[in-house]
């Protein structure tokens, strides 16, 4: 529990509206062991929320309709008419929000206004999913405060919506999915199909998990998301013209892949041919995981850049810089690059013991090469979205 964050977000909720929340909710972001972008392919993922949250402290407000909705981070508010139908707004932040309200306003709920300030420890633009816990967070405020009776798994869904129809990103579930239903200490294995999962121990003998942030967010991060998308739709449609029987796409066989690769292009070929491996990597981590062969852990992290840099194309020179000279450090098992790409966080698997001095290295590196003072962060693995009680509260 971050008791400053909390703090902090309960001390702007009083200055700006002259007496204290009722209720602070905190929803995680999430890392992906691995499993990239083959969440909305019929993948396995293998995603855990972690301990950098969004802070929400909250007021029900019964005699009004208005809600107001302040990001103290970003020194912006919002103030929308509960009873009215929402729409997509120039606020970016606050379309995540509204995108959410929108698939909840039905007759059967019956909301009020509300007084709402959050904050963040979540790095924005990191690749931590700090949009899926905004999402997911303020659905699960509403369900709390307004017995809206929603499953985890409605959230994770709410959530995903809100991204594709207010925010314009055709992501998969595996953000949503990880900051609702995180656990202490585990990991997910999540079928991003059924969305049947299981969870594991995360128990990594020695090493830990850090994020080497590179600091820059190349401007293409969804126009490049959107066109994977496309090319991987493409390869799709001419498997299943020669594979019909095949259900999903994660049952297609590389030998099936190569007998079409004409038909279905150079660039569409390598994008299906990264996720049909990465899909089975999940399933080889998973097990390695359970297995504590933490070594194999880290030999399909490494195998998963090289995935994503020269087959799916979402890597940029920054990253690939950071991934390469980590896995020349002494005590680094695996690394890769995080997230959707082009920019964000490498996932370093690192012996503890060493972490301090791979730190140094890398970041010595990195400023002389980019002049650029690369952030970063250790994580622990976390529970889901949760509520605080009033003992909290400042």
């Amino acid at each position: 529990m971050d008791e400053q964050l909390i703090n902090l977000t309960v001390e702007k909720f009083k200055t700006e509206f002259k007496s204290g929340p009722e209720h602070i909710f905190l929803s995680p972001g999430r890392i992906n062991i691995i499993g990239e972008h083959v969440d909305y392919s019929d993948g396995f993922v293998l995603p855990a929320a972690i301990d950098k949250y969004i802070c929400f402290a909250v007021r029900r407000m019964p005699q009004t309709n208005f809600c107001t909705i302040v990001a103290k981070d970003l020194g912006e508010k919002y103030t929308f008419d509960v009873t009215m139908e929402v729409k997509p707004v120039q606020q970016m932040w606050m379309n995540y929000i509204l995108g959410v309200f929108s698939q909840l306003q039905k007759p059967e709920n019956q909301f009020c206004g509300m007084e709402i300030v959050f904050s963040s420890t979540i790095p924005m633009g990191s690749g931590l999913s700090s949009s899926a816990a905004l999402e997911c967070g303020f659905a699960y405020i509403l369900n709390e405060l307004f017995d809206l009776h929603l499953t985890k798994k409605e959230i994770a869904v709410i959530g995903q919506k809100s991204e594709h129809t207010f925010a314009g990103v055709h992501c998969g579930i595996m953000d949503q999915f990880a900051s609702v239903f995180g656990k202490e200490n585990k990991v997910i294995m999540l079928d991003c199909n059924s969305l049947d999962h299981q969870y594991f121990d995360a128990d990594l003998k020695g090493y830990s998990l850090l994020l080497f942030d590179s600091c820059v967010k190349h401007s293409h991060l969804t126009s490049g998301y959107n066109e994977r998308r496309r090319d991987v739709e493409r390869g799709k449609k001419v498997l299943w013209k020669n594979f019909p029987e095949i259900e999903k796409f994660r049952d297609f066989t590389l030998s099936m892949l190569d007998r079409t690769k004409e038909e279905m292009g150079d660039i569409s070929y390598k994008r299906c041919l990264y996720l049909l491996k990465e899909i089975r990597r999940v399933e080889m981590a998973a097990k390695a995981i359970s297995e504590g062969n933490i070594e194999y852990l880290g030999t399909l992290l490494t195998e998963t850049h090289t995935g994503l840099s020269t087959e799916f194309e979402v890597s940029c020179d920054e990253l690939d810089f950071l991934v390469e000279h980590a896995l020349h450090q002494e005590g680094v098992l695996g690394a890769r690059i995080m997230g959707g790409g082009f920019g964000g966080c490498s996932i370093n698997l690192i012996q503890e013991n060493k972490a301090e001095e791979v730190i140094k290295a890398i970041s010595e590196k990195y400023f002389e090469h980019f002049n650029i003072q690369m952030k970063i962060y250790q994580v622990k693995i976390s529970d889901g979205i949760k509520e605080y009680t009033n003992e909290y509260i400042i």
